[in-house]
This record gives C-alpha cells, sequence and structure tokens, in this order.
C-alpha cells in the first residue's frame, strides 16, 4: 500500500519525466475535485495528501536516508494541489463554479509554473531539496507549490491588467 500511494497509484512508474506524469495526474484529479466536489473539498484533499505524503515517505524512505527515488510523485500531487488552489480560491471567491472549463489558463498556468519551480529548484525549493531526508521530499514540492501559485497570480494579474 505505501508503494501504491507513494507512486499515487503507478504514476511514478511511467516513463520518462515520472514528476510531470504526476503533476500532471494531479492536475486532472484536482481540477475534477474542484468541479464535482467544490474548492472546499480540493483544500481538504491538499491537506491530507500533504499529511499522507509526509507520513508514506518517512515510511518509504526509512532505510533509505539520503534518497528521493523518481518513482515517489506524492510529492508533486501535494505541490501541484498547493499551486491549483491559487486560481480555484480566486474563482471560488468570485462565485464562479465551472472556471476549470473556461478559465483553463489558471490550471494550465499553475501546472507550467510548478514544474519550472520544480525542476529549476530556486532558492527555498532547492534548500529544502538538500535536506536529505523523507520531509526534504515533500517540502521541495510544497515550496515549488506555494512559488508557481503566487506566479500562477501574478500571471492572471498582468494578463488581465490588473498590474498595469
Amino acid at each position: 500500500m505505501i508503494r501504491a500511494l507513494t507512486t499515487f497509484f503507478g504514476l511514478g512508474l511511467l516513463r520518462p519525466a515520472p514528476g510531470t506524469w504526476g503533476s500532471a495526474g494531479a492536475i486532472v484529479l484536482g481540477v475534477a475535485i474542484d468541479r464535482y466536489l467544490g474548492f472546499p473539498a480540493l483544500v481538504i484533499a491538499t491537506i491530507a495528501v500533504t499529511c499522507l505524503g509526509f507520513l508514506v515517505c518517512r515510511i518509504a524512505l526509512a532505510d533509505r536516508p539520503g534518497e528521493d527515488p523518481s518513482e515517489i510523485v506524492i510529492d508533486e500531487v501535494a505541490g501541484q494541489w498547493l499551486a491549483l488552489l491559487f486560481p480555484a480560491a480566486a474563482f471560488w471567491h468570485r462565485g464562479l463554479e465551472d472556471w476549470a472549463v473556461v478559465a483553463y489558463p489558471g490550471w494550465v498556468a499553475a501546472f507550467l509554473f510548478f514544474r519550472l519551480f520544480d525542476i529549476w529548484k530556486p532558492w527555498l525549493v532547492g534548500r529544502a531539496d538538500r535536506r536529505g531526508d523523507a520531509a526534504g521530499v515533500m517540502l521541495d514540492d510544497l515550496w515549488a507549490g506555494l512559488f508557481a501559485g503566487l506566479a500562477t497570480m501574478v500571471a492572471a494579474g498582468i494578463a488581465h491588467g490588473v498590474f498595469m
């Protein structure tokens, strides 16, 4: 069961780029949660997968200190959902229910910015990645998700003339 959870039910076993597959699967599932269950459900799911991710990464990596195997993608799911919360919250706040269909740039931007920060690993993302422990496996993706969410909102502001 630990392997199923850490690989997010096999997405981490797909090649090439298992992290991208994990993020793509997270986007599809996250948008579906938001659309069919609502923004509060996405918040709860994000908190749940984050807590679960810390637990299963600690168990899976207990005898492998310093490793961050590419097949572990539950961290990508947590980080990607964190990034997705930003546009989802903005639309929820405005009362727009079906935003993922009509405002697809929001989730596309969240996906692209998350992958950028997860691969590039700037500042706090890289610092967390260098921890070399199970918590670091999760933390680098959560920082990447936070930065991606903020970048998504800045990009939306620029695109909609808020910052002009």
